[in-house]
């Protein structure tokens, strides 16, 4: 089994202050420098989730946001997996981009499953894409792309022959949420775990921490909590939680070898339990 170096960037997320964003995520990056293969940031890292002022704010991709992303991957020769904001004409969309260390956008996806409560903010995407990469193909997706109710965007990924799914996220909970009574995480670690045994998929969340600012979630922590599964459907990490839990975890992830695909792969997930 082949394994890939991880960076969890479990970073926070100011509402709006796209230039203080990047900072702390150039910071992870140093961090992160000669330990990992790939660093992967939260939702909408660049202007916070659910910021009802990102339409003003946003950039286009590419546009200054999205280059200043590449040149972080490019000067840390890292790879990078981060939300980010998108204009796109009269259109917003909480997107998300795959870099190459050496400064090229590899993939471009668009949150399909946007939330209730933020949908007068940002539009639905239309489309899933993998990449071939030094680490295998890789997929892309955004938070409740991967929820329980819509595995079968993670599915697709799978039928795609995706060894590794990245998903920058923003896991929020309620302001009176005792997170050591009512633990938070059962809702991911279902849709992940069921996705990496059913198609040998590693899978990777990260979300970011602190406090959602504006909208319909205003006064929610984002608590972090970021999870990772092996291909071979093996919890791999779980982060720190909580509003404060900053953290940057390497974790060496496990590939497996693909050798089903197209009817051969479908009637194989079909008879398994």
């Amino acid at each position: 089994m082949a394994g890939i170096k991880i960076g969890m960037a479990q970073m926070p997320v100011l509402f709006g202050k796209a230039e203080e964003n990047l900072a702390t995520m150039e910071r992870f990056m140093k961090q992160a420098a000669g330990a990992a293969d790939i660093v992967v940031f939260p939702e909408c890292c660049d202007l916070g989730w659910g910021n009802v002022e990102a339409p003003a704010l946003c950039q286009e991709v590419p546009g200054r946001t999205s280059e200043a992303y590449c040149r972080l991957a490019k000067q840390y020769h890292l790879w990078i997996a981060a939300g980010i904001t998108e204009r796109a004409g009269e259109k917003t969309y909480n997107a998300a981009l795959l870099i190459s260390d050496s400064g090229e956008i590899r993939l471009h996806h668009r949150k399909i499953n946007v939330l209730t409560g933020v949908e007068d903010v940002y539009e639905i995407g239309d489309r899933l894409g993998v990449a071939e990469t030094p680490f295998g193909r890789v997929a892309l997706d955004i938070c409740a792309d991967n929820a329980g109710s819509s595995t079968v965007l993670g599915e697709a990924f799978g039928r795609m022959g995706a060894d590794l799914l990245l998903s920058p996220s923003a896991w929020g909970v309620t302001p009176d949420r005792d997170l050591k009574r009512d633990v938070y995480g059962a809702e991911w670690h279902q849709p992940y775990s069921m996705l990496s045994k059913k198609y040998g998929m590693a899978i990777v969340g990260v979300s970011n921490v602190g406090y959602l600012e504006n909208g319909t979630w205003a006064g929610w922590r984002a608590i972090g909590n970021s999870i990772a599964y092996h291909g071979t459907g093996e919890l791999a990490a779980v982060l720190s939680c909580g509003e404060t839990a900053e953290e940057l975890r390497i974790v060496e992830i496990k590939t497996v070898p693909h050798s089903r695909k197209g009817t051969e792969l479908a009637a194989y997930v079909s008879s398994q339990p």
